[in-house]
């Protein structure tokens, strides 16, 4: 009897040694993704700088968040078909690949191009690795473990600025995209040789019409909004044109995923309460979320003429309150359903967008770090809570398809939210600048794009009355934003309160781990 516990002991303690060694790869898989456009955003300038082409900058993000947004339902949808592990190695390699290559870049172009191919890596990457920890671990262990992982994302926000702008300006801009080969072949290492799924795949026929349909909205969705009020007008030819083919595309996909045996986003399973109603508070939380990130920088360096110019710096109290939500989420979702999580989590998002519509430009610092610190409270659960929630009804086979499509629709939520909320806030500057104006007065060049103002340099080259109006147009400009900002988070809310009751429960439908 001795014998036989001891032996059980030691293969429990084996076990948890490949399962630790398991999730420490899919984090570093999550992190490099995760982080790599925010460390990237920091040494823009100087790549720019180095390599010229200010005006094709933009393609360098454009083309990463493309490539990863229509790779994300795809592979889910294939490793659902063919297994996760041979896809999440495939995610990492290509992550890898492009990574060395945008090192090598001699010319923005090449950077763009080396981008989109680190993206495809990406879209690979994140929504499997959330999947792969749902097969891998047990029941138990799942909510402990959910809460570890969206606190990784909020951590990649607030340390991937500051590492950029360290490696940039101490050692090398090639080293931003060098830095993930060795978190790579640790992360490839760890899984390759640390994770072996134990279910069966059933060979499918591969949805091809629905995948060229759905990137190819995609791509069209993305650049239409990446240069629609920056390269080109949003009434030109080229816009239009864009968002008639995204239209038709996506018209063209709904009829044939309704008519596949195997379509890439299964609209079947948006009829369970439980997967709808995750998804969409996460598009809306995400838009909101997303809109403060980018305009709350901009006030304080604006308006309140704070010297951090480092968006890490600056966005350190909500990222720090979205890292405790997550984690506190993910340890809550064993005890509390996580209709339960979300609700509370959805409220303090309301407040804190609502305390944003506060803002003056007499504002203490101190009371905007406690908005910010009441924003991130709001948004962290929905990293770690939404996306076991996603995934809780389904079987292995349907799992990866599920958190890809969470992810797949948060990303775009965000991609609309900062477009859209971009729009308005453009347009109220320059209204209230020319409200403020003096009868015949001309706004003073470069002042329309509100990021003059964060350049120390410039700003003190602005006459103190000229710069009195500008702060005083843009801190309204920003209110006027975040008053719209409080529909998609009270959208949130109201979704988080349509969810249904289901818990992470061991004993619950889905609960039996596929691998291990």
């Amino acid at each position: 009897m001795h014998v036989t516990t001891k032996v059980v002991n030691t293969v429990e303690a084996t076990q948890n040694k490949r399962i630790g060694i398991v999730i420490s790869g899919l984090l570093l898989g999550i992190l490099m993704a995760s982080m790599d456009n925010t460390i990237v955003s920091t040494a823009m300038g100087t790549i720019v700088g180095e390599l010229g082409g200010l005006d094709k900058f933009v393609w360098v993000t454009s083309a990463y968040m493309v490539a990863e947004m229509a790779g994300m339902p795809i592979f889910g949808k294939l490793s659902d078909m063919y297994g996760r592990k041979k896809f999440f190695i495939f995610g990492i390699l290509v992550f890898m690949l492009g990574s060395i290559l945008c090192g090598t870049a001699t010319s923005i172009i090449q950077l763009s191009l080396y981008r989109a191919i680190q993206g495809i890596g990406g879209g690979a990457l994140v929504p499997i690795a959330f999947t792969i920890m749902f097969d891998a671990v047990p029941p138990q262990q799942r909510g402990k473990l959910g809460g570890l992982f969206g606190a990784v994302f909020g951590m990649s926000s607030i340390f991937g600025p500051l590492l950029g702008a360290y490696i940039t300006d101490y050692i090398n801009w090639h080293w931003v995209f060098y830095i993930n080969l060795p978190l790579g072949i640790i992360a490839f290492l760890f899984i390759a040789f640390g994770y072996s799924e134990s279910h069966e795949h059933s060979k499918q026929k591969i949805d091809w019409w629905g995948a060229f349909t759905l990137v190819g909205a995609v791509v069209c969705l993305m650049f239409a909004l990446e240069l629609g009020g920056k390269e080109y007008a949003w009434d030109s030819a080229t816009i239009i044109a864009l968002f008639v083919v995204f239209a038709v595309l996506t018209i063209l996909f709904l009829l044939v995923e309704k008519r596949v045996e195997e379509p890439i986003i299964s609209f079947a399973m948006f009829t369970k309460r439980l997967y709808a109603t995750s998804n969409a508070t996460a598009i809306f939380s995400g838009a909101a979320f997303i809109t403060a990130s980018v305009y709350i920088p901009i006030y304080i360096q604006g308006v309140l003429g704070g010297t951090a110019t480092n968006s890490g710096l600056v966005l350190l109290p909500m990222m720090l309150g979205s890292v405790v939500t997550a984690t506190g989420g993910g340890f809550l979702m064993n005890k509390f359903s996580y209709r339960a999580i979300m609700i509370p989590s959805s409220v303090s998002l309301v407040i804190g967008t609502i305390l944003l519509t506060t803002l003056t430009v007499t504002t203490p610092r101190w009371l905007v770090t406690l908005y910010m610190v009441v924003i991130g409270l709001g948004i962290g659960a929905s990293f770690s809570v939404l996306s076991n929630a996603a995934i809780h009804l389904f079987d292995a086979r349907q799992r990866g398809s599920a958190s890809s499509t969470l992810n797949f629709l948060r990303s775009l939520g965000m991609t609309l939210g900062i477009t859209i909320f971009g729009i308005i806030q453009s347009h109220s500057f320059l209204g209230k600048l020319t409200e403020l104006m003096p009868a015949g007065g001309q706004i003073p060049g470069g002042v329309g794009d509100p990021h003059t103002l964060l350049d120390p340099a410039k700003r003190a080259l602005i006459p103190k009355e000229v710069l009195d109006m500008i702060t005083q147009a843009l801190a309204s400009s920003i209110v006027s934003t975040f008053n719209w900002t409080i529909v998609p988070a009270v959208l949130a809310l109201i979704t988080a309160i349509a969810m249904s009751k289901e818990k992470l429960d061991p004993s619950s439908h889905g609960a039996g781990a596929g691998s291990h």
